[in-house]
């Protein structure tokens, strides 16, 4: 495996909060298909969006961009839809003393702390309206303006925008503003949902195997036969970091450094990810949208009549997981999107095992 094939993260802590696949590997021609186009685009200083589910790993080509640009600056990555709609104006473009209440010193925003590198805008279909035009004139104009100035500060970031959404339907929609849509698509890469790269999930599987063993202080584990038949006929709804977590738990739970087909926990609606969960980009235009909640309660009916053991639990565990997700671990936007309470949702995370990632919220993240 060449150095190029496999992108990885920086070693980091700090980036747990922000990043759903911490690995991208280009076996299948389709991947392959992918790195060549992500290799034409990096040397030049084009706006890029990256199309593509979540869990694929948009934010590794990101990355790659960055690091093929050879721009001297940092590489900042910043979720939309982390932040509520009064904090990302002021943490987008910076702030003055006093511009806001709680604003008592001047602070930098996320384009002035990416000048001179690339800042990366995750979920960008979730920016409120109002910041889409300041958005664009950022990008035309290349300066910024912080909350409480008059002064303009010269930029030179390199944007690279992502989204798991059909934006141009956003557009037809009006949710979405058109000409920023068409300054931020000059070069649009699109990145396949891991089931249409079935090459990539066999050696991902054993990337993830291996370091996983490491920290589990585990040696020579091996996928038998019929685990790699599990694997390959999983439809993988949730991505390259679905897949992680699959592998994580098989090495803890398989026995004599073998994993087998029982030790992958899949999820029990996983089956429903091609029906629904279509690649943006390959979605045709005139097709009706599919009713989630008719997929889902089909698919409820299903794992009744197969007597799915623990049902109502796994659903359970399924929404509070992928709601957390969603959310990059902030209890507040969980909470919002999956309507209840902050001590509801916290319940709902201890019971889940996940209440100690929550305690760091990703708005309390400074600029660098």
């Amino acid at each position: 495996m060449s150095a190029d094939s496999l992108l990885t993260l920086p070693d980091s802590a700090s980036l747990a909060l922000s990043i759903r696949a911490k690995a991208l590997l280009f076996h299948d021609p389709r991947s392959l298909a992918v790195l060549e186009q992500v290799e034409r685009v990096a040397g030049s200083d084009a706006t890029v969006l990256v199309v593509g589910e979540t869990g694929t790993g948009k934010e590794l080509i990101a990355r790659h961009i960055h690091k093929r640009s050879e721009r001297s600056g940092p590489f900042i990555a910043v979720n939309c839809g982390a932040f509520s709609e009064s904090l990302i104006d002021a943490e987008l473009f910076g702030h003055e003393a006093g511009a806001f209440t709680g604003a008592n010193q001047s602070r930098a925003g996320w384009f002035e702390a990416a000048n001179g590198g690339t800042l990366f805008l995750d979920e960008i279909g979730d920016l409120p309206h109002a910041l889409q035009v300041k958005l664009l004139r950022v990008l035309q104009e290349r300066q910024v303006v912080r909350l409480g100035s008059r002064r303009a500060i010269p930029l030179d970031v390199r944007l690279v925008a992502a989204t798991n959404v059909e934006l141009h339907r956003a557009v037809e929609a009006q949710h979405f503003r058109a000409d920023l849509y068409f300054r931020l698509s000059v070069a649009t890469i699109e990145l396949p949902p891991l089931r249409d790269r079935p090459g990539d999930i066999l050696p991902l599987a054993r990337h993830f195997m291996s370091v996983c063993s490491g920290k589990l202080s585990l040696q020579g584990t091996q996928l038998a036969p019929d685990a790699r038949e599990a694997l390959l006929a999983y439809p993988w709804p949730g991505n390259i970091r679905e897949l992680e977590n699959v592998i994580h738990y098989a090495l803890i739970v398989c026995r004599d450094g073998i994993v087998r087909a029982g030790d992958c926990r899949f999820s029990p609606l996983g089956f429903l990810a091609p029906a629904a969960a279509a690649s943006p980009a390959a979605a045709a235009p005139a097709a009706a949208a599919p009713d989630p909640l008719a997929a889902l309660e089909r698919a409820v009916g299903d794992l009744m009549d197969a007597r799915h053991p623990q049902l109502l639990q796994a659903i359970e565990s399924l929404v509070v997981h992928q709601g957390f997700a969603r959310c990059r671990d902030n209890q507040v936007q969980t909470a919002r999107l999956l309507g209840v309470t902050r001590n509801t949702l916290r319940t709902l995370l201890k019971r889940h095992g996940l209440l100690a990632r929550g305690e760091v919220e990703e708005t309390e993240f400074e600029a660098a």
